[in-house]
């Protein structure tokens, strides 16, 4: 018996090191989150559903309750320098948010080396499109649409939210953008200093095509812009300055400087283990319920 179960043991403990080995961080505070109970009250009805021209796929998160009237809606894209990430590993994002009542959709998009700035952004616009069209079939309203990301997402949010050219080469009317959030995201970031930008916006030939700020306006849709004073990646001076600018314009924003949290600390708090680090779940849902009522 104690042969047996030392076997069983060291299997598991097998199992446990290749899980950590593939598993990405994001993907194992998933896990942690699921296991501590983050999955309960959200279902996932759409796993990895196609859209777009270039094979994208994107998971669609609603409450586990299906009864009521339609749900508003919220389209997140994770971060990773424009070079990583998964949406399936940002589950416990995508559960958070439809505990709190939003029907959830969480693209993929290509990635850096094998695209450069603009396609992140084409993907981004093209899964705006399919939840304009099909967000309805998960008990989601078209007409209460929000974004949200976080680092290399919340860029792809800020540009799709305030230059039009990426939704309406879509065929998508910019004002379906109803609200956005943006958490720890590079807005004012040029010249550019770190790899990650560099690789991402090579070749481009008129860098203010790339910078957030550079297209912020008077109707623009209203903003939350979610950053840290610890946040070395993503320096805070990106929201700070895209806050001033917007508000310069009159455009309805909203900044919150969280002390003590780094960049991926932003992000965590969405999780059910982490969410103790500040309140940046229950003020992008406050928000959001302000902008989609």
């Amino acid at each position: 018996m104690r042969r047996a179960l030392a076997a069983i043991t060291l299997l598991l403990l097998v199992l446990l090191g290749l899980t950590v080995a593939f598993v990405s961080p994001p993907g194992l505070l998933s896990l942690y989150d699921g296991a501590l109970g983050g999955g309960a009250g959200a279902s996932r009805p759409g796993s990895a559903l196609p859209f777009g021209t270039h094979g994208q796929t994107l998971d669609v998160w609603r409450p586990a309750d299906k009864v009521g009237a339609k749900r508003p809606v919220l389209i997140f894209w994770y971060g990773g320098g424009w070079a990583k990430g998964d949406r399936r590993a940002y589950a416990f994002a995508a559960r958070a948010f439809a505990k709190a009542g939003f029907v959830v959709v969480v693209p993929d998009y290509r990635k850096v080396p094998t695209v450069r700035f603009p396609a992140f952004l084409q993907d981004g616009a093209e899964a705006v499109r399919w939840t304009r069209d099909h967000v309805a079939e998960f008990g989601g309203d078209p007409q209460r649409i929000a974004i949200a990301g976080h680092s290399a997402g919340a860029h792809i949010v800020a540009m799709l939210a305030l230059d039009r050219r990426w939704l309406d080469a879509e065929g998508v009317d910019p004002g379906i953008v109803k609200a956005a959030i943006g958490l720890s995201g590079p807005y004012d970031f040029y010249p550019w200093t770190s790899p990650r930008s560099e690789a991402a916006m090579m070749g481009v030939a008129d860098p203010a095509m790339t910078q957030p700020i550079h297209f912020a306006r008077a109707d623009a849709p209203p903003m939350l812009l979610v950053t840290s004073d610890k946040d070395t990646t993503v320096r805070p001076r990106n929201a700070v300055h895209l806050e001033a600018r917007l508000k310069a314009l009159g455009a309805p924003v909203t900044l919150r400087i969280h002390p003590g949290l780094d960049h991926e600390d932003v992000v965590m708090a969405l999780s059910k283990p982490f969410r103790g680090k500040g309140p940046v779940l229950a003020e992008s849902v406050a928000f959001l319920d302000t902008a989609l009522r």
